[in-house]
């Protein structure tokens, strides 16, 4: 049996009699076409080596098979193991299933056990409930990966892109621009998901900065950013007292009378370099 002589996603759930865990997070997107899609905003995928964490059902894993890409699934619901063997028979040697909590694997060991040598991509519809910790942890991680392309809840893509002219700057933004090039790519309503979920998501396109900080400086820049943003409203002399207060923002060339929400990444970039 090839990809193409599968059943319909919606018909082997039903065969299953399948349904969403919400304790999971999970909702799945059994629209090929969007799926495709999502496969081809990630990159040149034929011959890659795709990372993808939670595919329940296989509707992602379908269209990024089609693309071409070698990809190691992390399913933590075995529920759906026995759908996504079925991928793995449609695709000799092109789909590797691994049972685990997403949250504790190695993610750069695992892609180097199972495809080793090629350029690595992540390409998920990550459950709502870890996709911020995975992001922040593959960012601060090994830079080994070649892309990313991303879903969330639309309120956490915002969150990710967003600068200091938007409300829903914060810490995450900081972060995730000081480490990666962000680009939100795609949004999709509620109804496209089975369940729908309350809230819209949004597809972002993760590419290398060039220009990224090493680790002993990123780390810095996670001490600083938590102490800002932990009381945004008030201003640096205050909210990085523990940290060094006015002394620390004039050594960054920053008014110790501005807020968090004000810095813009350079800004907080200087903060983490001025920090002992």
């Amino acid at each position: 049996m090839s990809l193409e002589d599968l059943p319909p996603l919606r018909e082997s759930l039903s065969a299953q009699g399948l349904l969403a865990k919400k304790s999971f997070g999970q909702h799945f997107l059994l629209d090929l076409n969007i799926t495709r899609k999502i496969a081809r905003l990630a990159g040149p995928l034929d011959g890659a080596a795709v990372l993808e964490v939670g595919p329940g059902p296989g509707g992602l894993t379908r269209a990024l098979l089609e693309a071409g890409a070698h990809v190691v699934a992390v399913e933590k619901d075995a529920r759906f193991l026995p759908l996504l063997e079925e991928l793995a028979q449609a695709a000799p040697g092109r789909l590797t299933l691994v049972e685990a909590d997403a949250l504790a694997i190695d993610a750069q060991a695992l892609l180097t056990e199972h495809t080793p040598g090629r350029p690595a991509y992540f390409v998920s519809n990550l459950p709502y409930n870890v996709g911020t910790p995975l992001l922040t942890g593959w960012l601060i991680g090994p830079r080994f990966w070649a892309g990313m392309a991303l879903m969330f809840q639309k309120e956490v893509a915002q969150r990710i892109v967003a600068t200091t002219d938007d409300d829903a700057y914060g810490r995450l933004a900081v972060l995730t621009q000081a480490l990666a090039l962000p680009e939100l790519v795609m949004t999709l309503p509620a109804r496209a998901f089975t369940p729908p979920p309350k809230v819209d998501s949004a597809v972002v396109v993760l590419r290398h900065r060039p220009d990224a900080p090493e680790p002993a400086l990123i780390s810095k820049l996670e001490r600083v950013t938590a102490a800002a943003f932990g009381q945004r409203r008030k201003m640096l002399r205050s909210s990085l007292k523990a940290l060094g207060g006015e002394a620390l923002a004039l050594a960054a060339g920053l008014d110790p009378e501005q807020r968090a929400e004000t810095v813009d990444i350079a800004g907080f970039l200087r903060l983490a370099a001025a920090l002992n």
